[in-house]
């Protein structure tokens, strides 16, 4: 299939290895139809296991924020989210993503890498 626009797309977490690019919540325009970007790809295991692009902005992009207890970050945390920024450069986190076990597992080890980072600075 040919992309000719890619519109909306997520990295949870941490700004590392442990980011999480979520292309369940990626769409494609494919033939002048938006599509979601995993129907496009069809292939589960590399969306699971080699799916490391950059999401260039559309209606959503990701940024470092600090958390308002969305998607069981607790509040405070700075954490990627999906977020909308409108013209006078206010941003809001996109509420209502659905995540399936495998985001949520995800989502977890890069907050857990976190707290980690949290401690180790807070010892110094």
């Amino acid at each position: 299939a040919v992309v000719s626009t890619q519109s909306t797309g997520i990295i949870w977490g941490n700004h590392s290895g442990t980011q999480f690019p979520d292309a369940r919540h990626a769409s494609v325009v494919v033939g002048g139809e938006e599509k979601n970007l995993t129907e496009v790809l069809s292939d589960d295991a590399w969306v699971k296991s080699e799916f490391i692009e950059t999401i260039q902005p559309g209606q959503w992009t990701s940024m470092g924020v600090a958390s308002d207890g969305s998607y069981n970050i607790p509040e405070g945390v700075i954490y990627s989210f999906p977020v909308t920024i409108d013209s006078d450069r206010n941003w809001k986190v996109v509420q209502g993503l659905a995540q399936d076990d495998f985001a949520t597992e995800k989502m977890k080890l890069t907050y857990d890498e976190l707290l980690e980072e949290a401690t180790a600075a807070a010892s110094l």
